[in-house]
């Protein structure tokens, strides 16, 4: 049996998280809502789960975690190329190196 292709971690969310790599074109059912997927989104990477506008909080574990910095339609990827924390300048992993 296959994982499923992503989790809802709060009712409240407007995103999921991939718990595997999501291949484009695939259909995922999340609340009984069917969601296709965009592109290729990696393992913890997150998915709209509804259409977002430029400038909409991102909520994910029933809390916002940034705000978007371009629309996207459900089924997109939305990482830090479409979204920017609202709490720290810069949220990269490599952001310690030299």
């Amino acid at each position: 049996m296959m994982a499923p292709a992503v989790i809802l971690l709060h009712g409240d969310d407007n995103v999921v998280v991939c718990c595997r790599t999501v291949e484009a074109g695939d259909h995922i059912q999340v609340d009984g809502v069917d969601i296709v997927a965009a592109q290729r989104v990696a393992l913890g990477h997150k998915l709209a789960r509804i259409d977002l506008s430029a400038g909409t909080k991102v909520i994910k574990y029933g809390a916002a975690i940034g705000s978007m910095t371009a629309p996207v339609k459900a089924g997109d990827w939305v990482h830090m190329h479409n979204m920017k924390s609202d709490y720290i300048s810069a949220h990269l992993r490599d952001a310690a190196k030299g």
